[in-house]
């Protein structure tokens, strides 16, 4: 093939990132996805964390957040954010949500999107022609390939910060050829550096995938030993300094992640045979099987490449075993651990797939750079994918309306271009080509975009998906922004949620909270006091409760009706209100000793009297009967209780003091319960193994003091023993005004530090109103700080009687351990760079023979 001209990668990379912002806004179009049409993008984690984390960023950017890169004081009553940056918003393009306007953040997240694609389709061009020279239309074609993999349509698109290791895989291969050179160390770093910082889950993926290609590239090229080393010490040292000066991110969200409450250990299980080879067609989906989908046209060369016979013997054997090695070990259980850093992941098992894509577009560039694969070898390779699809053709992924003649007639397509462009290689007919390059961009842009399309709305079908910003989301934040009275007292969104993240989406300062990093304290804190949780624990609600509210001085609460996007439960129609109460200060002082949160016991009701300091609450013998009257059996299981079931109502009796406020806590029970007299039922959601419901206020006793309560479950259910609970309120209000004469006189709360002026003469804890998180230092007057101690999982500070204020900081764990690495290795690469730079100047001076 002829050396590539002057300009070729550019004009390759542009037409690359072209045909892929193409073929995805086509496939949003006809899937009538957003911003095309009226179905939302937000499906599952995209809609819960990725758009709201990206709308903290905007309000971060503009200088309206609620903390800073320490402390994120919106979500779960204060939380690491530097974590969660590193997580979700560390790479470059998420900066561009500041351009955009706030209520437009959803499409500020879709544009993001398509740059980070278009951009790893045109890293993915230039690196095939520093790999080969070719022709840059090919070039930019294998590109948009590569881009438009099944991994990036049917997983990546809804996981924003996973398309940053699709692009960092070309890019780190680029730094290899550098390192094979000798040329560019610095840049080379840096590139490793920002890749690292970007997404670290995904890079070190990136990093293993280019660290195998750079041994293939050492094993192929024409160097002797001593070379091999070199080059090979040369990367090694590029990607440690490289990872050392993202070590300061790095390694905080290393230790954020060892806080974090635990999710679900998954035992890895292969994919069937059938449907592993069903993922290299078009328009196949699913969950749980690696997206393997390059494109037909890849897919033939790649498949061409052991018998293209103008293409170095070696040169086909090594791309071709390498391509089957690290797709074999995507079905080994050890191999499986190492790509995923030796951690079967909760969600998707196959997050590494991109790497396979990108290896099998490259041994596609070698099939087709080294000319057109002959006839041969086309036969060769459509008897393989004939092969493939008769095996494919038997698993349940495999439509065989549609996708087997999508597949069939891609196939003729590409096979035909392929040939008419071995003819006008050989000199035959010159008017083929344009022919040959048209048949073979259609073919890739029409069954790309069928795959995403079909990708686009069978999520539908598998995830939950959520409404983008619309007129509830602005209410509510008009709302809250008018309520909003920070750090005098918080302003909590409320239960009805649109999205996990509600906080950072329309502001207040809650304790509603999503992440990967949510810590444990906070979940085992929140769960000891009666919320609930969604996502195995990682995902806490709001706590809709007078005593909580209290103890966490949420002093104005939003109520809004259920999101209308959402089909759970019928509408009631209301609108936006607040509740506004009387809470103590943020900091409040406590006769009491520190206390472990391990202190805690079964009743959150008996919890939630230890942290306010009083006894609040009555907790009656509940007597529950079956529609039929009958006493329900217990439950076989972990979950105490009776258990509960339709069709039909089942009661629940209880005697409490007249006008006292009812409660229930039924952590295991899906449905909606109410008392007599309540306007609209309670409303309880729960699923064995994922989520628990929160306590709720089912409204007042009546003056009976009988207490009956009619259970609709829509699935079956435990109700425990103790699970009413009827509220003093009278005994609320004094707990709350003794809190308030002993509490802080003043509080004041940036980024990461906490002050509060205490009244004169206080003794015992000082109480901060926030999860005690590792990283916590508090010191109480002149006294030098000291880790914060734990009181019932909140921030503590014993006193002596004559410190009069109180100062609390917040640093990050592993965020000192990172700095040192990313200093030692900045001047480590700097030391480099002047040694190298003295040693080109001597060698620039010294006089020739």
């Amino acid at each position: 093939m002829p050396h590539r001209p002057a300009g070729a990668a550019p004009t390759a990379a542009l037409l690359a990132a072209a045909l892929t912002v193409a073929v995805l806004c086509a496939g949003d179009i006809i899937a009538r996805s957003y911003p095309f049409g009226s179905r939302t993008r937000s499906v599952n984690d995209l809609g819960n964390q990725y758009v709201p984390f990206h709308a903290h960023l905007w309000d971060l950017l503009h200088g309206r957040a609620d903390g800073g890169l320490l402390v994120n004081w919106q979500s779960g009553y204060g939380s690491s954010f530097l974590p969660d940056f590193g997580t979700y918003l560390s790479s470059p393009f998420a900066l561009l949500v500041g351009v955009f306007p706030r209520d437009e953040i959803d499409l500020a997240v879709y544009v993001i999107t398509l740059l980070k694609v278009a951009s790893a389709g045109a890293a993915m061009a230039w690196l095939l022609l520093r790999l080969r020279p070719g022709r840059w239309w090919a070039a930019g074609l294998l590109g948009a390939s590569y881009a438009l993999c099944g991994w990036t349509l049917a997983t990546a698109v809804y996981n924003t910060m996973w398309l940053d290791g699709l692009l960092a895989l070309p890019l780190l291969c680029l730094v290899g050829e550098w390192a094979l050179n000798g040329r560019r160390p610095v840049l080379g770093v840096i590139v490793v550096a920002l890749v690292w910082i970007a997404n670290f889950y995904t890079a070190y993926m990136a990093t293993l995938a280019a660290g195998l290609v750079l041994l293939l590239r050492l094993w192929l090229a024409d160097l002797d030993r001593r070379q091999r080393l070199a080059a090979a010490g040369r990367a090694v040292l590029t990607v440690t300094l490289g990872v050392g000066l993202a070590a300061p991110l790095v390694v905080t969200v290393y230790f954020g992640t060892k806080h974090a409450y635990p999710g679900m250990v998954r035992t890895f299980t292969p994919a069937a045979t059938q449907d592993l080879l069903a993922r290299l067609l078009p328009t196949t989906y699913s969950f749980s099987s690696p997206a393997i989908y390059v494109g037909t046209t890849a897919l033939l060369l790649a498949l061409a490449l052991p018998f293209h016979r103008k293409v170095p013997r070696r040169i086909r054997y090594g791309w071709t075993l390498l391509v089957a090695a690290v797709a074999l070990s995507f079905q080994w259980g050890p191999t499986h651990l190492l790509w995923h850093a030796f951690s079967t992941p909760n969600g998707s098992p196959y997050r590494q797939t991109f790497v396979l894509c990108g290896l099998l577009v490259i041994a596609a560039w070698h099939a087709l750079s080294y000319g057109p694969p002959g006839r041969r070898a086309l036969a060769a390779a459509g008897g393989l994918l004939a092969l493939i699809i008769a095996v494919a053709s038997r698993s349940a992924l495999t439509d065989r309306s549609f996708t087997l003649p999508l597949t069939l007639l891609a196939a003729a397509g590409a096979l035909c271009g392929l040939a008419l462009l071995a003819r006008h290689h050989s000199g035959r007919k010159t008017v083929l080509a344009g022919l040959a390059v048209t048949l073979l961009i259609g073919t890739q842009v029409g069954e790309a975009t069928a795959t995403s399309a079909v990708a686009t709305r069978l999520r539908y079908g598998h995830l939950d998906d959520y409404a983008p910003w619309g007129p509830r989301q602005q209410q509510q934040s008009e709302v809250i922004a008018e309520a909003d009275g920070w750090p005098r007292y918080r302003t909590d969104p409320g239960r009805q949620q649109t999205v996990a993240n509600d906080a950072l989406m329309v502001g207040g300062q809650g304790g509603q909270y999503y992440s990967s990093m949510t810590s444990d304290v906070l979940s085992r804190t929140l769960v000891a006091l009666g919320d609930g949780y969604t996502s195995r624990g990682r995902s806490v609600q709001s706590l809709d409760n007078a005593v909580t509210d209290a103890i966490f001085s949420v002093g104005a609460r939003v109520h809004s009706p259920p999101d209308p996007h959402q089909d759970w439960f019928p509408q009631d129609g209301t609108k936006v209100t607040v509740d506004r109460e009387d809470v103590p200060p943020l900091v409040t002082v406590r006769p009491d000793a520190g206390a472990d949160v391990s202190a805690y016991g079964p009743s959150p009701y008996r919890n939630q009297e230890l942290l306010l300091g009083t006894q609040v609450y009555t907790v009656p013998t509940v007597t529950v009967r079956t529609p039929a009257g009958k006493q329900p059996p217990r439950s076989a299981d972990s979950r105490p209780g009776l258990r509960v079931e339709g069709p039909g109502n089942s009661t629940l009796t209880a005697t409490c003091r007249a006008g006292s406020e009812a409660y229930l806590w039924a952590p295991h029970f899906s449905g909606t319960a109410s008392i007599t007299g309540a306007r609209t039922p309670a409303r309880f959601r729960s699923d064995p193994g994922t989520k628990i419901a929160a306590m709720q206020r089912l409204g007042t006793v009546p003056a009976s003091g009988r207490l009956r309560v009619e259970l609709s479950p829509n699935r079956p259910g435990v109700v425990p023993g103790d699970a009413v609970g009827c509220l003093d309120t009278g005994r609320l209000r004094t707990a709350v005004d003794q809190l308030k004469t002993t509490g802080a006189t003043k509080v004041s709360v940036s980024d990461g530090t906490i002050r509060a002026e205490l009244p004169p003469g206080s003794e015992g804890t000082a109480v901060v109103a926030a999860p005690r998180i590792a990283g916590w230092r508090c010191a109480a007057g002149d006294a030098d700080a000291v880790p914060a101690k734990q009181y019932y999982g909140l921030i503590a500070v014993p006193l002596d009687g004559s410190s009069t204020s109180l100062t609390c900081t917040f640093h990050p764990p592993g965020l000192r351990l990172g700095g040192a690495v990313g200093a030692a290795s900045l001047l480590t690469l700097i030391v480099l760079s002047v040694l190298a730079a003295v040693r080109r100047r001597r060698v620039h001076h010294r006089p020739s023979a």
